[in-house]
């Protein structure tokens, strides 16, 4: 059932105070009552240039995140607001409102730098915000981005003699928009009309030249380029008087310039309509308990004094996950047998199957449930609680069929037994008349429904106990002869015997029946994960293709700007990326 969303406003996701960051628990409590799927908008900038009102707007409300109307920063930390997403049903929109970049009066650029990573990190789309123009100070000022390698890491330990590049980035990195405020400029290159997103490709272009000045310059330029291979640019008008600024968010529409607010909703729109769901690595979409886990795995990382690892978020999530994947899918296996097996089951075999049904169905709903399960610990924990479920109904249809039959003996059987201590029995021509009573209620016996598995044996052990009484009838007949007597004797002999063998035989059966049952689990469980790990391994093939369809596109751009030495980079990087992609094709799963 889908959750509600009660948000009336922002609250704090990730405290900042003394340059310390916290993830706060009630903004987490509220994530993790969100199962739908996330889109995360993220926003970072300067302080003081606008960054809230435009996340208002995303929420649908003047009003909202702190836009202050000073030269101080009103926002610290990272501030969260989770409304339902106007254009896609089912999902939740998640807007993060961060604190200005810059600030003064924190004097602290390592805190700024964590701040943009994890905007970076928690993000679908990354909306980057400044002021006027993507001039040298514009990109100076986004001098983060040149840090990122250096603050993030996407794998726990690399391969052996392979330092991560661009390609472990690009997997996991948020689609990039750049927003533009008062941006006074005509948009035009070389006497032709150019669109915002023409400008930004023009802006990001590289020099040429090898001194020190051309790599400062080349460099932000590069990151952006190759972090981020979806960007989009929307420029904004000065909404009002700078003087009228400080009530922005009081003011209609059409107190406002009416280009800032066509330029508003266009943008709206545009993170309506293409901002993706937050996936992870192999297409794990997130949804606001997933959201929860990589906050709390990130910021305790960087409050540890570690580097924020997405390969270990991945599976910090996939450790809570999968183990709540087999309780469910437990779960579910004990709904079904308490829905679908009466006790006792007339035979050892329909309780498999039922068994086998069940399990089928509960291995599925962990596959559904479960992701990144390294060495299928997970699976061979939810194999070994479905054996010891099915041992314990097992004994519980043995207990149920013993009870059943027991109580069955001593209703069918009780009224012989005193016949026999009244001494109906001990005279002449007795023991025929006890034979032919024992034979008649041991068919009344036979006839009774639903007596399991236990049926003979029970039956058996009761007649067995029951010899010398027998016995004694046989010894007191006075018109049989000793001969007839030695033979009745070894008749019954003979036949108990003959039961004994029939038991052993039927226990020999249920051991095989069992055997056979245990490596039918165990195919299904093949079956199950092989299916799964090639959807696994044909989504990564599926991110890889497009990571290298970006990184050809990139290369191309590299050429034809004459920059060779990146070009030769880039080629180096996208032969890795095929290498890797022929291994994954030709693996077999073992």
């Amino acid at each position: 059932m889908a959750s509600e969303i009660h948000m009336t406003g922002p609250m704090c996701l990730i405290e900042n105070t003394n340059g310390r960051l916290m993830a706060n628990p009630e903004a987490l409590k509220i994530l993790s009552a969100i199962t739908q799927p996330v889109v995360v908008v993220a926003i970072v900038g300067l302080y003081r240039t606008g960054k809230s009102y435009l996340m208002n707007k995303l929420a649908g409300k003047k009003k909202g995140f702190s836009l202050g109307s000073t030269v101080q920063s009103h926002t610290k930390g990272i501030w969260m607001w989770c409304v339902p997403h106007p254009k896609k049903p089912g999902h939740v929109l998640v807007l993060l409102d961060t604190e200005g970049l810059g600030d003064v009066e924190k004097g602290d650029n390592q805190n700024d730098s964590w701040i943009f990573a994890l905007a970076i990190l928690l993000s679908s789309t990354f909306v980057y915000n400044s002021m006027g123009t993507i001039n040298q100070q514009a990109m100076d000022q986004l001098h983060y981005v040149t840090e990122l390698t250096h603050r993030i890491r996407s794998k726990s330990s690399p391969d052996e003699n392979e330092n991560e590049d661009s390609a472990d980035f690009v997997s996991f990195f948020p689609d990039f928009v750049w927003t533009l405020r008062d941006f006074s400029l005509d948009l035009e290159a070389d006497g032709q009309p150019i669109t915002a997103d023409e400008y930004l490709t023009y802006s990001l272009k590289l020099k040429q030249g090898t001194s020190e000045k051309d790599k400062n310059f080349n460099l932000p330029r590069l990151c952006i380029r190759k972090f981020f291979p979806k960007k989009k640019c929307f420029v904004f008008d000065r909404p009002v008087h700078r003087k009228k600024l400080a009530q922005l968010e009081k003011l209609h529409d059409e107190e406002l310039d009416p280009e800032f607010v066509q330029q508003v909703a266009d943008f709206c729109s545009y993170i309506f309509s293409n901002s993706k769901t937050k996936t992870l690595s192999g297409g794990i979409k997130v949804n606001g308990p997933r959201l929860e886990s990589l906050v709390l795995t990130y910021v305790n990382a960087i409050s540890s004094g570690d580097l924020p690892c997405m390969e270990n978020a991945v599976l910090a999530l996939a450790q809570i996950e999968n183990s709540a994947a087999v309780q469910k899918a437990v779960a579910h296996y004990e709904q079904q047998m308490g829905q679908k097996v009466q006790l006792p089951t007339e035979t050892l075999q329909e309780l498999l199957d039922l068994h086998r049904d069940s399990e089928r169905e509960a291995i599925e709903v962990f596959i559904r449930s479960s992701f990144k399960d390294v060495d299928h610990l997970f699976q061979k924990e939810l194999a070994a609680q479905l054996e010891k479920k099915r041992d314990d109904f097992c004994k519980q249809n043995q207990e149920a069929s013993s009870g059943r039959c027991s109580a069955l003996l001593q209703d069918i059987f009780s009224p012989l037994e005193e016949e026999v201590k009244m001494g109906i029995y001990s005279k002449p021509g007795g023991y025929r008349l006890f034979i032919q009573k024992l034979q008649d209620l041991k068919k009344k016996y036979h006839e009774e429904p639903r007596k399991g598995i236990q049926a003979e044996e029970i039956l058996q052990t009761y007649l067995k106990s029951k010899e010398s009484m027998t016995d004694a009838i046989l010894q007191t007949d006075q018109t049989l002869t000793e001969k007839e007597k030695e033979i009745e004797v070894e008749r019954v002999k003979a036949e108990s015997a003959q039961a004994s063998t029939k038991m052993l035989q039927e226990i020999q059966r249920k051991n095989e029946q069992m055997m056979e049952q245990k490596e039918r689990s165990y195919q299904e469980h093949l079956k199950q994960l092989t299916e799964k790990m090639e959807r696994d391994r044909a989504q990564l093939l599926k991110e890889q293709e497009r990571t290298l369809a970006l990184k050809l596109q990139e290369q191309e751009r590299l050429l034809k700007e004459g920059f060779q030495t990146e070009s030769r980079k880039m080629q180096n990087e996208i032969q890795d990326l095929q290498k890797k992609m022929r291994q994954r094709r030709t693996c077999t799963i073992s």
